[in-house]
């Protein structure tokens, strides 16, 4: 069976779609942090800690689940995944008491690891000279969760208990589950027969081997940080500078669509220039963004704009580093994609800890401070670690 013939058109939706409900789960927590922190009698520094479990979940998820997809069938993976995060939703909709929600946080991020086993899956299916665009257009829909997830947590949590954001979460994944048993691709590789530990013994060797694996790797880790330094405090910010609840946070993630507009343009970028350079534009939209809040933050008008530019500069980078690191090879694309992925949100849930503890003891000018710290560290690995001029398709 020729793999490529797969990849039509709905299919990429369907993969679209499917990213952007999974990682949904990783960002309800986002805007009603206050809410959790009043129901459940505790500081939001402490809300901050279980939000960076989420996040430090997922990255562990990363790193132990997903190279599985460079062994078993993806196909029964990605669903096999989908279930356990529907259980792991239900536990944090049922949770008694914080440290019950803070375990079933920790799972939420372990389980939702399958839309990175769906990214290399579509990388593989697609026709090499397109990959770029196809990634472009499965990014858009995991940008359109995130933002979305915001959005439906934080008007959900304005009308209702928090409690039944995760609910409906579990309820929509269990529909999604339905729909790619019948309509996901089959996996035309079947079963690999490689050994697990070695897989991940292989993870560092990977890592030492490719330098561009290296560079993104540090590029996802920062800009991701930063991302997350904005998201993980603005119902904080909101609070304390405007007196707006959590609807309003989740409005303003619906601001993000512009990063969903532009994905598949900047996966053209990326096919018919640089990565470096869309990389670089990813770095320098995040800094606009950000001297923006330090100076305008405390109008609405300026809060608006620096969110579309850090929404437009996560987003350039994140295409692009994962078209960097679908380029380097079919046979270790979901290690590598598991490295990669484990270092960005590593980076989210130090943006989520460290701006959460700098509101806490510095406010609006500590929480800008770490997202400088951030920015300074992507700009000299992209100086230094170079980022391709070209992409070099593996051609396996």
């Amino acid at each position: 069976m020729d793999s490529k013939t797969e990849l039509s058109g709905k299919t990429v939706l369907l993969m679209a779609i499917a990213t952007g409900i999974i990682v949904a789960n990783l960002n309800y927590i986002q805007p009603i942090e206050g809410l959790i922190a009043a129901s459940f009698h505790v500081s939001k520094a402490s809300v901050g800690v279980v939000a960076m479990l989420t996040q430090l979940g997922y990255a562990f998820g990363l790193l132990l689940i997903v190279p599985l997809g460079d062994i078993f069938n993806r196909y029964h993976l990605i669903q096999a995944m989908l279930g356990f995060s529907i259980i792991a939703l239900f536990l944090a909709f049922w949770a008694p008491s914080i440290t019950i929600f803070g375990m079933a946080s920790l799972l939420v991020g372990i389980t939702s690891v399958a839309p990175q086993i769906i990214i290399p899956y579509a990388a593989y299916l697609a026709p090499s000279l397109h990959q770029g665009k196809v990634l472009g257009n499965v990014l858009s829909g995991l940008l359109t969760g995130i933002l979305l997830s915001r959005s439906v947590s934080g008007l959900l949590g304005s009308v209702l208990s928090w409690q039944y954001v995760y609910l409906v979460a579990a309820v929509i994944c269990g529909i999604l589950l339905l729909i790619l048993h019948r309509f996901l691709p089959r996996d035309p590789r079947g079963h690999q027969s490689m050994n697990y530990r070695k897989v991940l013994a292989s993870l560092p060797k990977l890592l030492a081997q490719e330098k561009h694996l290296q560079g993104s790797a540090i590029n996802g880790f920062c800009l991701f940080g930063v991302s997350n330094v904005l998201w993980s405090t603005l119902a904080f910010y909101l609070a304390h500078q405007y007196h707006y609840g959590s609807g309003v946070a989740g409005l303003l993630g619906l601001l993000g669509i512009t990063g969903v507009l532009f994905a598949s343009i900047i996966g053209r970028m990326v096919d018919v220039y640089s990565p470096r350079m869309t990389i670089g534009l990813g770095i320098l939209f995040s800094t606009i963004a950000f001297v923006v809040f330090a100076f305008l933050g405390h109008v609405f008008v300026g809060l608006i704009i620096g969110i579309i530019l850090l929404d437009l500069g996560t987003q350039f980078g994140q295409v692009s580093n994962q078209a960097i690191v679908q380029s380097l090879s079919l046979e270790a694309s979901s290690r590598n994609n598991s490295i990669f992925m484990f270092s960005y949100f590593l980076g989210g849930a130090l943006g989520t800890f460290f701006a959460t503890f700098a509101w806490s003891h510095f406010g609006w000018v500590g929480v800008c401070s770490v997202a400088a710290i951030f920015l300074v560290l992507a700009l000299g690995g992209h100086l230094l670690l170079r980022e391709p001029q070209k992409l070099q398709r593996d051609m396996q």
